[in-house]
């Protein structure tokens, strides 16, 4: 495999992790911050849309605040995401300032993604941004977000918002020179692995957690915002941040560090949508004839064809469809709450007036509703 395939690129997101935008947690790197930026307002003014999701506010944060590492409780990360981000966004807008463009600053928790009206309106947002000719700067809302709601690293919102507005390319710098073939710190022949499926399951076997410690994030984060990123058919580089002009020599189709390949097909937008949430409320294990429908025949997922349940839910929350084994089949907005489930599951929809006094919905997740993964 080669890189024939690489992309024409129009439409950018670039993410960058926390150690490469704060010097390995030493404050703003703001030489190298100056080179990215040089590069993305030559890439904007040469008629290509590119958004930028930046890591940084809470190692910034850190750094200014003088603390030796990074803190384990939540409202001492949100104050430092809170003092970090004013120089974050502050060194952005300067540096791009000096190239006549203006930087926006976007900052998103999973709540703004999770419910589809609000989901739209960021849409639509940031299309309004592009189309003004400004730099979307996006960050995950450490300062308000709560382990409930937070991303939990920042790969993952780079590929949401790849998914968000239909990028062509979602480039991944990073610390590394890319995705190695076995770990680099134990084996001095490791070597990089320069173009793969992004659904080829080898890929999990090689990667590894963050480094650093200033990040959430390591390869396997950014294996699976690759991954998340093909269901809108985008392809992603994972590169080092430290090459000299890294983003415009990878958008011209230079082989730099790790190209993940989409082997899947797209999928259509709303389920794009579908398939990116977080917020699982519960969890349903269906039996070897529900997951056969489901693959094989594009079905709806009834009551009959579930063996039990967890969680507690309301009616229209994500739930997660497994099979006996554990794999993970599909995701769906489910028509029941959990106490009404209890009643139904295993039994045919006929016999649902008599279960639960009403008949409303024959499907326990209709198939408009459910992503298969």
């Amino acid at each position: 495999m080669n890189r024939s395939d690489f992309p024409k690129a129009n439409r950018i997101v670039v993410k960058i992790g926390s150690s490469l935008l704060t010097d390995g947690g030493r404050g703003l790197n703001k030489q190298a911050i100056s080179d990215w930026v040089e590069q993305i307002a030559n890439i904007s003014l040469g008629n290509k849309d590119i958004l930028l999701v930046s890591s940084g506010s809470v190692a910034e944060g850190i750094s200014r605040l003088g603390l030796k590492q990074r803190p384990n409780t939540l409202h001492e990360l949100q104050a430092a995401a809170s003092v970090g981000q004013m120089g974050l966004i502050k060194t952005f807008e300067d540096y791009f300032q000096k190239h006549n463009l203006h930087a926006a600053q976007v900052l998103l928790t999973h709540d703004d993604l999770s419910n589809r009206q609000r989901y739209l309106n960021a849409r639509n947002t940031l299309l309004a941004l592009i189309e003004f000719n400004t730099i979307p700067v996006i960050n995950e809302n450490d300062a308000v977000a709560t382990e409930e709601i937070r991303f939990g690293d920042n790969d993952t919102l780079a590929a949401l918002v790849t998914n968000l507005i239909g990028a062509d390319l979602l480039i991944i710098l990073t610390d590394q020179e890319g995705l190695m073939d076995s770990n680099p710190n134990i084996n001095p022949d490791a070597q990089l692995i320069t173009t793969a499926l992004t659904n080829d399951p080898s890929l999990d076997d090689v990667a590894g957690d963050s480094t650093s410690g200033l990040g959430r994030g390591g390869m396997f984060t950014k294996i699976q915002a690759a991954r998340l990123a093909a269901r809108s058919g985008t392809a992603t580089v994972i590169a080092s941040g430290n090459e000299s002009n890294i983003i415009k020599r990878i958008i011209s189709g230079e082989e730099l560090g790790t190209f993940l390949v989409p082997n899947i097909d797209p999928i259509a937008a709303r389920k794009q949508w579908l398939a990116g949430q977080l917020k699982i409320r519960g969890q349903l294990v269906l039996d070897n004839g529900a997951v056969n429908k489901l693959q094989n025949s594009g079905k709806s997922l009834l009551a009959v064809g579930v063996k039990s349940f967890t969680g507690q839910f309301n009616r229209g929350d994500l739930v997660t469809c497994i099979s006996n084994g554990g794999t993970e089949i599909a995701r769906g907005l489910i028509n029941y709450n959990s106490e009404e489930s209890k009643k139904i599951i295993g039994k045919p929809s006929a016999d649902f007036e008599k279960l639960l006094g009403y008949a409303d919905n024959a499907e326990l997740i209709h198939r408009d509703n459910l992503v298969l993964l």
